[in-house]
């Protein structure tokens, strides 16, 4: 089997009230083509998490996985 590398993103938890389901906020500064002004955007990943004491407002590390559900793909790996 090959081990392929997996996306690793540093995000925000916004929301923790799921069983074993966070919504992780990941922030992501980009530049306009045209007039070279950064902007931030963000995007919201639902991820799994088996780790105790994870709440709204930690900063935390999400890999991409094998998929939990239909919409969590990603899983929360170490608290920061």
């Amino acid at each position: 089997m090959e081990n392929k590398i997996r996306r690793k993103l540093n995000g925000v938890v916004i929301s923790a009230k799921m069983n074993q389901t966070v919504i992780v906020k990941v922030d992501n500064v980009k530049v306009h083509p045209k007039f070279h002004k950064r902007y931030t955007t963000s995007k919201r990943y639902p991820a799994h998490n088996e780790l105790a004491g994870v709440a709204a407002g930690d900063k935390v590390v999400i890999e991409e996985s094998r998929p939990y559900s239909k919409t969590v793909n990603w899983q929360v790996i170490s608290k920061q």
